[in-house]
C-alpha cells in the first residue's frame, strides 16, 4: 500500500466503512521480501513516497526479472530500472498485461504507464552540451515517471552564452532547475545567478584530460558563488531528479 491507499484505509475505519481487522489485513506485510539474491521494499512508497528503483547495473537478466516481478505481486503499478544496458534490456519478461518501454540514451527500462504529472510546476533539465545527454535523459525519464512535467533545454553551455540567454523564460519560470555539465562545470553557476528557484548541478565526467573524469566540474559547482546551487555526485542524473520531485511536490500543510 503507498501513502494514499493508507491514508484511505485509515479514513474508512474512522468512518465505518471497513473494520479494523480488514484494515490490518491490508496493512500486514513483511517490509521487504527476501529473494537470497535481494531484499526487496516493499515499504520505501509508504515510508518516502517514491516506490523502490531498480539499479540495473551489474544485474542479471533473471535478477532483474524477479525482483520486477516480487514488485508487480505486492501492488507496484510503475517501475523503473537504471543504468539498463541495452542488451539486458532486451531480454526483460514480466506480466504480459504491462508494458515494458526502453529508453536508449537514459539507459532505462520502465515497466507501467507514465504517470501523469501531479507537481506543482515545472523541472527544467539542462545541459551544457549535446555529451551531456545521457545525464540529462535520465534525469528527465526518472522526473516524468516520478510524476512532473519537463522542460528540456539542451546544449546551450557558456562556449555559445546567447543560446542560454534565449532561454531565460524557461528558467525564470521553473520550479526546479537541473543543471548538468562537464567540462568546467560553469553552466550551473551561471544559471544560478539568473534563477529564483532551487538549482540542482549535476557535473558529468564529460571533459578532456584536465577534467579528471567529471572532477573539475564537481569541484567548480561545489565552490559556486551563486545562492541556491546544491550539488550531487558526478552523472548521478537519477539522484538530481529524485530531489528535484521531492522540492517539486512539496506543498504548504
Amino acid at each position: 500500500m503507498n501513502k494514499q491507499e493508507t491514508l484511505e484505509a485509515l479514513k474508512n475505519i474512522q468512518s465505518g466503512a471497513i473494520s479494523p481487522e480488514h484494515a490490518l489485513l491490508k496493512l500486514y506485510s513483511e517490509p521487504f521480501k527476501d529473494l537470497g539474491y535481494a531484499k526487496v521494499d516493499h515499504h520505501r512508497e509508504l515510508r518516502q513516497g517514491v516506490p523502490e528503483v531498480i539499479y540495473g547495473a551489474n544485474k542479471t537478466p533473471e535478477q532483474i526479472t524477479g525482483i520486477a516481478n516480487e514488485m508487480l505481486k505486492n501492488g507496484q503499478r510503475m517501475i523503473l530500472v537504471t543504468r539498463l544496458p541495452p542488451s539486458v534490456g532486451a531480454t526483460l519478461t514480466v506480466a504480459p498485461t504491462l508494458p515494458i518501454k526502453y529508453y536508449e540514451t537514459a539507459q532505462i527500462g520502465m515497466i507501467g504507464e507514465m504517470p501523469v504529472p501531479s507537481g506543482i510546476g515545472k523541472i527544467v533539465i539542462a545541459t551544457g552540451g549535446t555529451s551531456d545527454m545521457p545525464v540529462a535523459e535520465e534525469a528527465a525519464i526518472t522526473a516524468e515517471a516520478f510524476g512532473n512535467e519537463v522542460v528540456r533545454l539542451y546544449d546551450i553551455g557558456v562556449a555559445g552564452f546567447h543560446r542560454l540567454l534565449s532561454n531565460l523564460d524557461a528558467i525564470m519560470n521553473a520550479q526546479v532547475i537541473i543543471s548538468i555539465a562537464g567540462m568546467e562545470g560553469a553552466l550551473t553557476s551561471v544559471i544560478g545567478g539568473f534563477a529564483d528557484c532551487p538549482v540542482i548541478g549535476v557535473p558529468t565526467s564529460v571533459g578532456y584530460g584536465a577534467s579528471f573524469g567529471g572532477i573539475a566540474a564537481l569541484l567548480s559547482m561545489l565552490n559556486s558563488c551563486a545562492s541556491g546551487v546544491s550539488v550531487v555526485n558526478i552523472d548521478n542524473g537519477f539522484g538530481a531528479a529524485y530531489l528535484a520531485s521531492i522540492i517539486n511536490h512539496q506543498r504548504l500543510k
